[in-house]
């Protein structure tokens, strides 16, 4: 079976990000496999698809990133179904916050087994198919997080800075097999991620860090109340897949160049006062 444009895998196509992306690159005319662990949360991207007039190029399949019989099992259908897959979006994942010593290691583990690991094993998986037809595009989401850390989410921020590593790589790897990589790094924007991440902090009121992390959930939770539109990422994602000469890394978001900016060419020290000022 062929299509206009191509083929397209998503992961974490439930909600957020992959949600949205998922509806996008259909609306441009790729056939899209929209991936997830569990089908029965499939309802609002088919409600959203069904919408969008663009159900016929919607298929929903389940992968587990964590699972790697669940990656080949995806991978063969889709396959054995259309034959090519043109395009990769690697965005499952979640957020554990909490500080260092507060964060369990098994919650640490599990961090970087979806959100890093998770990511390699999909990616190993595609990249012989691609690497077959010289050609291919991979975007990986990370996050603000990936660049510039932030007290309380350290699990996160690990799992995000080893994926802008790993695209740095795999970009230079893929650039003589005419498979291009990229980096999608949002700043704050209303998805789940938020939702559920508060709802996992790993703290209590007895831990020496219960003042300070009150403090940065308190600004998270404003942030969160007052960010953009998570569509914005997804149409920059859609417009990226077809834009042969695009560069590595895309930050996205209110604030987010200037925080980076303020990193990059400030001194740790008045970064570090700047911070602390703002979670106040």
């Amino acid at each position: 079976m062929s299509t206009a444009r191509g083929i397209a895998l998503v992961t974490g196509a439930s909600s957020g990000f992959g949600l949205l992306t998922s509806i996008a690159l259909a609306q441009k005319g790729y056939q899209v496999m929209a991936t997830m662990r569990d089908l029965n949360r499939s309802d609002s991207l088919l409600l959203l698809a069904e919408k969008a007039g663009v159900s016929s190029s919607i298929d929903t399949l389940i992968l587990d990133v964590t699972i790697q019989t669940s990656i080949e099992r995806a991978i063969s259908a889709i396959m054995k179904k259309y034959g090519r897959i043109d395009v990769l979006i690697n965005n499952a994942g979640f957020a554990v916050g909490g500080y260092v010593e507060d964060v369990p290691m098994e919650a640490w583990r599990s961090q970087l087994e979806t959100n890093v690991f998770g990511v390699i094993a999909t990616t190993k998986a595609v990249l012989p198919i691609m690497r077959a037809s010289q050609s291919g595009c991979i975007v990986n989401v990370s996050s603000v997080s990936g660049l510039s850390a932030f007290p309380g989410y350290a699990p996160y921020s690990t799992s995000k800075f080893a994926i802008e590593g790993f695209s740095e790589s795999l970009r230079l790897e893929m650039l003589p097999f005419g498979i291009r990589v990229h980096l999608v790094e949002p700043g704050a924007y209303r998805t789940e991620i938020w939702r559920k991440g508060f709802e996992a902090i790993h703290t209590t009121e007895a831990s020496p860090y219960w003042q300070q992390l009150s403090k940065v959930l308190a600004y998270s939770r404003k942030a969160s109340m007052t960010a953009p539109d998570p569509q914005e990422v997804a149409d920059v994602i859609a417009r990226l897949v077809d834009k042969p000469g695009a560069k590595l890394r895309y930050p996205l978001g209110r604030g987010v160049q200037m925080g980076l900016w303020a990193r990059s060419f400030l001194p740790w020290k008045w970064y570090e006062g700047l911070l602390k000022r703002l979670l106040k």
